[in-house]
């Protein structure tokens, strides 16, 4: 066991001050002395002890000083004493040497005739201090202590087997039989037995109630031992579930669930069977289980209504439950599944809406953001007036999940950005830390970037609070929003005041970052405004901080140049891609020092428009709203019934692959003369992952040019491959003419055995508007001269043969046209576009308006906005979709549908462009 040392702790047991060195001297002369004194010896142990938890070490050869002179006090009988003795050991045998010397002493304690408590004490010391040479000696007696009638000598024995595991797993994993027969073995810790004081326990008539916890030990164990066979695993759980009342322990039985819920995650033909036992758990009698097992279910990837229905029914009781942890532990169940199914919680909302008063605020805190999810437009202003109402009174990590709430509501209900603005900017006036502070301004950032109608409300908000905002961080992060957004503001002139006051009254990072926001208002056509600027960057120039004066002196260059040059560097159109800027930047960073020879290369990065940038913003923000299991974000599932967007069906939700192979693309000379990529696909299986080569497909589109890569992997051993390329032949049009032409193929010279490589094919798309969103299908053939290697050199040989193999067709249609893009305002982007074309569509084979918005998105590539892409209705849905084509044009969708269970969804799409034939694609798109 490893302490941190704690520096405020100065006093030891009692409030006296201790010193390490004469708590060691003490502790030489008190072990050594004769006869024993066993009060005095237990007081010094607690001094020692007390060192060792507080992080206080001694060097080797003290510690096997203070080892060796503890186990003179086996010698006395007392009990006390000898508990004490075991405690010290245990922590000291990593630190001191020879610790093996001791193992006779303590095995006569480990016997069945000792005393029932030294057998566990022994255990768990003899568990420390024994090693691999050593273990078989004592494998015997921790099998028959794993069986042995007492509950704590059986725990202690399996603990130690858990420490054990490191020191030798093939010697544990013998005890597996033992180990089963404990966890069905009902062992509970009568009071009778150690009532009396011969046990020397003391526990009384006031002792523990059964527990059971032998059995949550030995499952454990269990596990651990069968960890590596799935099926060992699979059986063990079908027969403990069948144990019925044999399993005792509600502890053991929630780690039963959480085995339940790896098997059904990494075996989806498992689900089935272990979801009835998990529905089985839901009517236990522990509460415990109760929740451990409906948490368990709402948290199953792909999870359906009917198989969440009785998990809700079961948390939603538990919400009017007298006991306050009860309460607790229900709502925050039911609050993380409202984050990606809110429609199921709707059922509870009657319910929740009676905690808002309840005397625990932290329970009130998770109802009002359960019922910001779950609630509709309607009910918005009443529950913003009953948040204020309690905001005082909890803790500033309760306010964070508040605000949080919020946040995501704003992205919800733009129409209901005042309310929701007034109410920020209230808790930003008041007290709170760092933390509280930056969610409140993050939310309001989200409002400006993503609701454009209240721009210019929450930047008159942000102006008032750096005026008193004691965090230099904050503030420069406002003055950069105020630089970005103000400019285009109604009234500019009004935001140059607020920024100026920075400059003179705060500290030099804070003036430097208000200096290059005043300095992009000097782009602003208005003669006066810019004359305004200049005197101000002037005075700038005396500022007592190198760095204010620097960026003074630029920006007043830069002012006296010709406007498109200012504007490039003041205020760009595009930026660099973050994610592969930072990806970049750590190769670079970890290259060594071939890598730091030379500059980073800044030309290697991507840039993206801000209007990509934004999108990104936003779609992080809204990935970022799911709740978390082992590590991954729980997707909600895309079954029938289901209520929420599966993200491996949403590629407008999902990763930029353009900004993932922009780079690797960009480096290859032959496609250098092709220009900027604009959209790259997913990759695409085009064989089975079984098969002797394996094949990846991924979409390039550039202005004129598409490039079609597959990536090769060969499977077969000790074969190599050779002049490996794709014979990639397009669909002839109606006119028996072919779209795409063939400009060139790089191919693989050499794919050697379990290694991957890549082919590029290149070729001209079709000229003309008429022909600009022609798809089409790619029939492709892997090519390649198949040679065996010899196994007495370990070379190929000279001769091969010539080989084809047939994959998947590669299809180009209306996704690979449209670049899915964020815009804050689809009713004024829908206004603003005047082609229009409307079509009508029945799927019949889709479960749920979910999974009809993920086919959706799916199929025409468009980023869906104001948080369209989770219906809240079961009936009805407006999914809204905006995107550009590669030629920049905008696309604006709108799809109304409604779902009935005999007929399916239902949907009219209705498309609005710049271009009538983009319009008529689109809506062609879903067929």
């Amino acid at each position: 066991m490893s302490y941190k040392k704690n520096e405020d702790l100065d006093s030891g047991p009692g409030g006296a001050v201790m010193d390490k060195m004469t708590v060691f001297q003490d502790c030489i002369a008190g072990f050594n002395a004769s006869p024993i004194q066993p009060r005095k010896c237990r007081v010094l142990l607690t001094k020692l002890t007390y060192l060792l938890s507080t992080g206080d070490t001694f060097a080797r050869d003290e510690s096997t000083r203070l080892f060796f002179s503890i186990t003179k006090l086996f010698q006395h009988k007392d009990i006390a004493l000898r508990q004490m003795v075991y405690l010290v050991i245990k922590e000291l045998a990593t630190s001191a040497d020879d610790v093996i010397m001791v193992t006779s002493s303590i095995m006569k304690d480990t016997t069945v005739g000792s005393d029932v408590v030294y057998r566990p004490n022994a255990i768990r010391t003899l568990a420390r201090i024994i090693d691999a040479s050593t273990i078989q000696a004592i494998e015997r007696l921790i099998k028959t202590a794993i069986v042995d009638k007492h509950p704590i000598v059986s725990s202690a024995a399996l603990i130690s087997s858990y420490h054990l595991l490191p020191v030798s797993r093939e010697v544990v994993r013998r005890w597996a039989n033992e180990t089963q027969d404990t966890v069905l073995a009902q062992k509970p810790f009568p009071q009778a037995a150690y009532g009396g004081t011969a046990s020397g326990l003391g526990i009384g008539p006031a002792g523990p109630a059964s527990s059971f916890m032998t059995q949550y030990h030995a499952l454990g164990l269990l596990y651990q031992l069968r960890s590596h066979d799935r099926m060992a695993l699979i059986k063990m759980i079908q027969q403990l579930a069948n144990a019925g009342s044999a399993m005792k322990s509600p502890a053991a039985i929630v780690m039963l669930i959480r085995f339940v819920a790896r098997a059904i995650d990494e075996d989806r033909n498992m689900r089935r069977p272990l979801y009835t036992l998990l529905e089985g758990w839901l009517k236990h009698k522990s509460d415990m289980v109760n929740f451990e097992a409906a948490k368990t279910i709402l948290e199953m990837r792909d999870s359906t209504d009917a198989e969440a229905s009785p998990a809700i029914n079961v948390l939603q009781l538990f919400l009017s439950s007298p006991r306050f942890v009860s309460r607790f532990a229900a709502i925050r169940i039911l609050n993380r599944f409202a984050m990606i199914r809110p429609q199921n919680v709707n059922v509870c909302n009657i319910d929740i809406e009676a905690l808002i008063n309840d005397p625990n605020r932290s329970i009130a805190t998770y109802a009002i953001t359960t019922l910001l999810k779950t609630g509709n437009e309607a009910s918005v202003d009443r529950l913003m007036k009953q948040i204020t109402g309690f905001m005082n009174d909890i803790s500033d990590e309760f306010k964070i999940i508040v605000v949080d709430a919020i946040r995501s509501l704003c992205l919800k209900f733009p129409s209901k950005q005042a309310s929701m603005l007034s109410f920020l900017s209230g808790v930003l006036r008041d007290e709170g830390g760092y933390e509280f502070k930056r969610a409140v301004i993050e939310a309001m950032f989200d409002l400006i970037k993503f609701v454009p109608d209240s721009k210019e409300e929450a930047l008159s908000y942000l102006c008032e609070f750096i005026e008193d905002c004691e965090f230099t961080k904050l503030a420069v992060r406002i003055l950069h929003l105020l630089g970005e957004e103000g400019p285009s503001t109604a009234h500019p002139t009004k935001y140059i005041r607020y920024i100026y006051n920075r400059v003179v009254l705060e500290n030099a990072i804070v003036r430097a970052a208000a200096v290059t926001a005043l300095s992009k208002f000097s782009l602003i056509d208005d003669a006066s405004v810019q004359e305004s600027v200049k005197v101000l960057l002037t005075r700038c120039l005396d500022d007592p901080d190198d760095e204010v004066r620097d960026r003074a002196a630029m920006a007043l260059r830069l002012s006296a140049t010709e406007k498109p040059i200012a504007k490039e560097y003041l205020a760009p159109e595009s930026v660099p891609s973050l994610g592969a800027l930072e990806q970049q930047l750590i190769l670079y960073v970890t290259g060594g020092p071939d890598a730091a020879s030379v500059a980073f290369d800044i030309s290697s990065v991507p840039f993206i428009s801000k209007d990509q940038a934004v999108a990104d913003q936003f779609r992080a923000k809204t990935m970022a709203t799911l709740p978390i299991l082992g590590g991954t974000a729980i997707d909600s599932g895309s079954g029938a019934g289901s209520g929420g967007v599966s993200p491996s069906k949403t590629p407008a939700l999902g990763e930029d692959y353009a900004q993932k192979y922009a780079a690797s693309l960009a480096k290859i000379p032959e496609l250098q003369a092709f220009g900027a990529l604009i959209r790259s696909s997913r990759p695409v299986p085009l064989t089975e992952s079984e098969t002797e080569y394996v094949i990846t497909g991924i979409k390039h589109l550039y202005k004129e040019h598409l490039v079609l890569q597959f990536d090769v992997q060969n499977t077969l051993p000790d074969t190599v491959l050779e002049d490996v390329s794709v014979i990639a032949n397009p669909s002839t049009a109606d006119d028996g003419t072919e779209p795409y032409v063939e400009e060139f193929i790089i191919a693989i010279p050499r794919l050697t055995q379990e290694s991957t490589g890549t082919i590029y094919v290149a070729f001209t798309r079709p000229s003309g508007e008429e022909h600009a969103y022609t798809g089409g299908v790619f029939s492709n053939t892997l090519r390649f001269t198949s040679k065996e290697i010899d196994p007495n050199t370990g070379e190929p040989e000279e001769e091969g043969y010539e080989d084809e193999y047939q994959v998947e067709d590669i299809e180009i249609g209306v996704a690979d046209f449209l670049v899915p893009t964020y815009v804050g305002n689809f009713q004024h982007m829908w206004d603003q576009l005047s082609f229009e074309t409307s079509e009508t569509y029945s799927l019949a084979g889709v479960g749920s308006l979910s999974e009809a918005c993920s086919s959706v998105i799916d199929s025409l590539s468009m980023q869906p906005l104001e948080g369209s892409e989770t219906p809240l209705q079961n009936a009805t849905h407006v999914l809204k979709l905006f995107a550009r084509t590669l030629q920049g044009g905008k696309v604006v969708a709108l799809v109304r549908m409604a779902y009935s269970a005999k007929t399916g969804v239902t949907l009219k799409i209705s498309v609005r462009a710049e271009d009538e034939r983009v319009a008529q694609m689109v809506v062609g798109g879903i067929a």
